[in-house]
Order: C-alpha cells, then sequence, then structure tokens
C-alpha cells in the first residue's frame, strides 16, 4: 500500500483521499438513515400492540373483574432525569417484570421533549388510571411530573405512585457532555449528536462554550416542578421551590445515584410486588446493570470552581442537597447497619386496646 502511495501522482493521492472521505461520509449517513428506520419500526410496532390490546378489550366488552384488587390496581411512574442511572436502573424492571408480573411501558416523547401538551397530559392520565390490562404497570421516561388532579375527571381515586433519581449536577452535566460526543456501552453503535467533537469538558467551559454553559445544569429542577412555563424560567426561586413542594407531596422516593443500591434496597421493602429480587439481582449482577458514557474525563477542580460560582448551579445544588437529607432521613428510619452490611427494619408498629372487644 506505502509503495503504490508513492508511485501514483499527486493528483490522484488527492482524489483518492477525497474518494475514501466520501465514501465514508455515505456510509455514514446509511448507517443513520438505518437507525432512524429502526426506531420508525420500534414505534410502529409499538402503536400496533396498543391497537390490538384496545381491540380486544372493545370487542370483548367490560371485564367482569373490573375492580381489581388493591395489589393489582397499583401503577408506578418513573419520570427520569436523563444520565442519572435511569437506564441502569428500568433495566432492573425490566429484568424482574416476568418474574414479579406487571408490566413495563416505556413513555417515547416526541424528539425527547419532556413537556408535554394540554391534550397529551389528558390522554396520558386517561391510560394510565383506566387501562386495567396494564397494571400492575411501571411507566418510565423523560417527562416532567404530570399533575394527577385531572384523574378525578375520570372517576379514578388512586394516584400513582411517583419515584425518581437525581444526582449530583455537575456529574450529570458532565456525564451528558460525553454522552453526547462518545455515546455509552448500551448502544455503541449508534452515532451521537455531537460526535466528532474532542474538546474536553474542561475546554468547553474554559471557551465559556453553551455544550457545558451553567445554563444546561438547569434540569433536575425543572423534571419535577412540572408543566409551568416558570419551571423552564432559569434561575427561578419559585421553579426551585415548586420542586421541593412536589419532591416531598407528589413522590413517594427520590433516590440518588451515589446512593442507587440503598434506593433499590427501600423499594424492594416497601414494594415488594415490583421490586421483589431486585436488591439480590443489583448485587450478583457484577454490575451488568451500569450504563457507562465511554471517554469520559473528570474536569479539573478549576473547572468545578468556575461552575460553582453560578446562581444556577447553586439553586440545582440545593434542590439536590433537598432530595439527598430525605432520602438518608427516609433510610436512616428503615435500615440498620451490622458488621459493614445494612438490613431492613421488621415492622416496628403494632394495634392494641381494640375495641370493642370480641365475645
Amino acid at each position: 500500500m506505502g509503495l503504490l502511495r508513492i508511485m501514483m501522482p499527486p493528483k490522484l493521492q488527492l482524489l483518492a483521499v477525497v474518494a475514501f472521505a466520501v465514501a465514508m461520509l455515505f456510509l455514514e449517513n446509511q448507517i443513520q438513515k438505518l437507525e432512524e428506520s429502526r426506531s420508525k419500526l420500534e414505534r410502529a410496532i409499538a402503536r400496533h400492540e396498543v391497537r390490538e390490546i384496545e381491540q380486544r378489550h372493545t370487542m370483548d366488552g367490560p371485564r367482569q373483574d373490573a375492580t381489581l384488587d388493591e395489589e393489582e390496581d397499583m401503577v408506578i411512574i418513573y419520570n427520569r432525569v436523563p444520565k442519572t442511572a435511569s437506564t441502569s436502573f428500568t433495566n432492573i424492571a425490566y429484568d424482574l417484570c416476568a418474574k414479579n408480573k406487571y408490566h413495563v411501558l416505556h413513555i417515547n416523547t416526541t424528539k425527547n421533549n419532556p413537556v408535554m401538551s394540554l391534550q397529551d397530559q389528558m390522554r396520558f392520565v386517561k391510560n394510565i388510571t383506566s387501562w386495567k390490562e396494564m397494571k400492575p404497570g411501571f411507566y418510565h421516561g423523560h417527562i416532567e411530573n404530570v399533575d394527577f388532579t385531572f384523574e378525578i375527571l375520570f372517576g379514578v381515586k388512586k394516584k400513582p405512585i411517583y419515584i425518581n433519581v437525581i444526582r449530583d449536577p455537575i456529574e450529570r452535566l458532565v456525564s451528558y457532555y460525553y454522552f453526547l460526543r462518545f455515546g455509552d456501552d448500551y448502544r455503541p453503535g449508534l452515532r451521537r449528536r455531537k460526535q466528532g467533537d474532542k474538546k474536553t469538558f474542561d475546554e468547553c467551559v474554559a471557551e465559556g462554550g453553551s455544550d457545558c454553559a451553567p445554563e444546561k445544569l438547569w434540569l433536575q429542577i425543572p423534571f419535577f416542578c412540572g408543566h409551568s412555563s416558570e419551571c423552564w424560567n432559569v434561575g427561578s426561586r419559585w421553579a426551585m421551590d415548586q420542586a421541593k413542594y412536589n419532591l416531598i407531596n407528589e413522590y413517594f422516593l427520590v433516590g440518588v445515584t451515589e446512593e442507587l443500591e440503598d434506593f433499590i434496597m427501600l423499594l424492594e421493602a416497601a414494594l415488594p410486588r415490583f421490586f421483589r429480587g431486585a436488591t439480590e439481582l443489583y448485587r450478583t449482577g457484577k454490575k451488568s446493570h451500569l450504563r457507562k458514557t465511554t471517554e469520559k474525563k473528570l474536569p479539573t477542580k478549576q473547572t468545578i470552581a468556575k461552575l460553582q460560582q453560578s446562581d444556577i448551579w447553586k439553586m440545582e445544588n440545593e434542590f439536590y442537597e433537598f432530595a439527598l437529607e430525605q432520602f438518608q432521613f427516609i433510610r436512616a428510619h428503615a435500615v440498620r447497619e451490622k458488621d459493614g452490611d445494612l438490613y431492613i427494619l421488621a415492622q416496628n408498629f403494632f394495634y392494641e386496646k381494640i375495641y370493642p372487644k370480641s365475645n
């Protein structure tokens, strides 16, 4: 090959290089088109499966066992924040669904837009609350918190159970930055939006780039805040207060990426109908569920210090610390440590003075 390059005239060498580059671009374009076609096919198949279930329900008429018992009439919604180990956790739910007999459904929004239109919110609430064929159900997707007070319109009184996981805001942004450029080990062949950009996160921050700007930290607060326009006003104190309120009042449990195993253990103890066996699966799976961003380089102390000067970071970090404190409070009242291992506390309440006394 080297001899051939020497013998070729310079113009032919240039033409060969150009032809090779064009061929590579064409090949990458074809791969991208195939990936898009595959995604469209997956969505079409999903829609077809949903239509089949709905048609069967219509043909069969109202179910005789329309009233589900308490344990079966359960829905969990995991409105997962990107790059918080959400895929790793969701894979555990997929692994357990057949064994524990529940359904897992991915909420796939157009262009991954986390904000639902008003009419889609209504459709979503109606589906979640009345789709008995999919109960018990575990729904997951990158969507904002949806207000289920709409459900009163459908005569349903039982709200779904919201759960979520959040992450240190800078660590989450760094992971997302490199994910857009190099992808991860979950779908290594997929071309990412910023593929080819070799600039490190440190270089991006030093140059004041848009992909690493403090505004990009504003994500976890909106996901908990809800569908108000104020939720996406970067740096809104009202949005952060609303996110805190929702975390306490609307969520059953919110964990942190850094303590994912403890989050899973608490869910198994409180919701065994869904998560029976989850802790053991996580511990013995040799971390097979963990999805790792490739080519990720940890930022320097100087880069972190620069981001921490931003009021946006201060607010996102305040929300993260608030969630972490709440999670650790719940854990402290649910588990104990012995010989370096955590174990769940047994039932610690009982009933007495029961009147009227039976004969």
